[in-house]
């Protein structure tokens, strides 16, 4: 499952914004924007906002999510971003919009103004339903429900396909050999472009100086040309890096092309290459699919088994050969390696009914239906499972042994310890974490002292160094002393000693007992607090 924190411009959002997100993409130079899609479809950006690419209607950034009430109600089935940035979005309906850089008329609506808010493509697209759109670092693609592609903007290399260099400011179908072709798939290079069709054959137009083309040689073609390399093979998945093409076939063959500085083709090497070479043909389970995008050299791929590998540009390195991860989804690669962290493509948590193990466990806490014993604390009861508490805490292992008269009741008395500290560390068996004010953390930590839990013993000092106050501090001091937690001791004795007027007026000070009192003041005084 993909999990959107793993993009830092997602960390301000709280839980319930988070689980709300259906569709979400991380664009730009920097991955500094974001567009989302709720699961009611509304239409929400925050970021940076370079070239308008939030669509606002302003230049202003905003840190907080925007809703853009023009694209709201509309099902989006594909979105794509350039360098600039610019945006095309298409919906359910086929309705193509765009907005953001315009300086070569890659919005296609035929000027080079900015786009400061979506705007409907109409030109040449009137009656067409888009169904999939791709940018390049400044030209468009865009295909229709009847496998037509069409290209705009900037063209200095025959991106756009026309057969010319010039500038194309409005759609224009992209024909020559694809006249009587049915498209089903499209991408883009940062200057290139590639289109697979129903039979499975590659065809690639634009840019070709370090072959991403993939047609043997390094000249650029100002119309689309069949990629014979890839004769004889049905191609199902394709996808561009800035300079670098990946191709996926339906025997779950993987083939690579074009730029390597970074060891992007996975060749184990640095050389370019000019024509589509197979690589991790040595991997038993076969390539289910394929990532890359225009503005990384970043590659991935996931196999039928569920093994994610990463090669490329990585945080700087340059993996020149597949390397195994520990991630499940090839997104999670971008998120945390690529340059810039952008997302590869429109990302969609459609599947997030689905419950991992430790989802599953953390739902089932506290919960009658399923649970198999019960604590009893304060008169409130606990629902729990045996074999969870058996698993997770060796003082339950010992205590549901035959010969323990716990391990016969349905219902076990707590008496040593309050309902909100014993809620807690039973929780946290189920979560990992803990949610505990300072004060009562006091007392989980006595009891994850008494079970011998120094994970949690950790976690509790951690949670009261972050919520010591002049007025609790000589009250986390005696219980740090108490429970012998000389880190929590050392930081709550620093503290004090640094605030010890403060700290000497409360009334915790004057209630702590004679001889930690004494202590105190022996050790301050070492300390040099009372010189002057």
């Amino acid at each position: 499952m993909v999990d959107v924190t793993k993009w830092p411009l997602f960390s301000l959002m709280e839980g319930e914004e988070l689980s709300s997100i259906r569709q979400a993409c991380v664009f730009g130079t920097s991955a500094n924007e974001v567009i989302y899609i709720t699961h009611n479809d509304d239409v929400f950006v925050f970021g940076l906002n370079c070239s308008n690419c939030l669509g606002t209607g302003d230049s202003q950034s905003t840190i907080l999510p925007k809703k853009l009430d023009f694209l709201s109600g509309r099902k989006v089935v594909s979105l794509s971003y350039g360098s600039g940035p610019h945006i095309l979005l298409a919906t359910e309906e086929g309705e193509l919009f765009a907005w953001g850089h315009n300086g070569y008329s890659q919005l296609g609506n035929g000027t080079t103004n900015q786009g400061v808010a979506p705007v409907l493509v109409s030109a040449s697209l009137l009656n067409k339903r888009v169904t999939e759109v791709a940018c390049g670092s400044h030209h468009s693609l865009a295909l229709t429900n009847t496998g037509e592609v069409y290209a705009w903007g900037y063209n200095n290399c025959g991106q756009v396909g026309s057969g010319s260099t010039a500038n194309q400011p409005t759609p224009r179908r992209v024909s020559n050999c694809l006249q009587n072709k049915v498209v089903v798939s499209i991408t883009c290079g940062q200057t290139s472009s590639l289109a697979v069709v129903e039979n499975g054959e590659v065809y690639g137009w634009g840019y070709n100086g370090n072959g991403q083309l993939g047609l043997g040689n390094n000249g650029n073609q100002l119309t689309p040309c069949r990629l014979v390399g890839l004769q004889g093979l049905c191609v199902l998945q394709i996808v561009s890096g800035y300079a670098h093409s990946l191709a996926l076939t339906d025997e779950g063959l993987l083939y690579a092309w074009g730029t390597n500085t970074y060891g992007q083709l996975g060749t184990g090497n640095k050389s370019n290459q000019l024509s589509p070479v197979q690589i991790m043909a040595e991997k038993e389970s076969r390539i289910v699919e394929i990532a890359a995008c225009h503005s990384t050299h970043t590659s991935a791929a996931k196999t039928q088994s569920g093994q994610v590998y990463m090669w490329g540009q990585c945080r700087g390195q340059s993996i020149v050969l597949p390397f195994l991860t520990h991630f499940s989804c090839t997104d999670d690669v971008f998120a945390c390696f690529a340059t810039p962290s952008v997302m590869w493509r429109l990302l969609s948590m459609e599947h997030d009914d689905f419950l991992t193990v430790s989802q599953s466990l953390k739902k089932e806490f506290d919960s009658p239906e399923t649970a198999d014993l019960k604590f009893s604390v304060d008169g409130k009861y606990i629902h729990v499972h045996k074999a969870v508490l058996k698993i997770r805490c060796e003082h339950f292992r010992s205590m549901f042994q035959s010969h323990w008269n716990e391990d016969m009741k349905e219902v076990i008395e707590i008496d040593q310890f309050t309902y909100p500290v014993y809620r807690s560390f039973l929780e946290f068996l189920y979560t990992d974490n803990i949610d505990l004010p300072p004060e009562d953390a006091i007392g989980l930590l006595d009891l994850a002292t008494s079970y011998c839990e120094n994970r949690l013993k950790r976690l509790c000092q951690h949670i009261i160094k972050r919520g010591i106050t002049i007025e609790n501090a000589f009250s986390l001091l005696a219980a740090a002393v108490r429970y012998d937690a000389e880190d929590l001791e050392e930081f709550c004795f620093k503290f004090c000693v640094n605030h010890l007027t403060e700290v000497t007026q409360t009334a915790a000070f004057w209630q702590i007992e004679g001889n930690l009192l004494k202590e105190f003041i022996c050790r301050a005084s070492r300390c040099g607090a009372f010189k002057n």
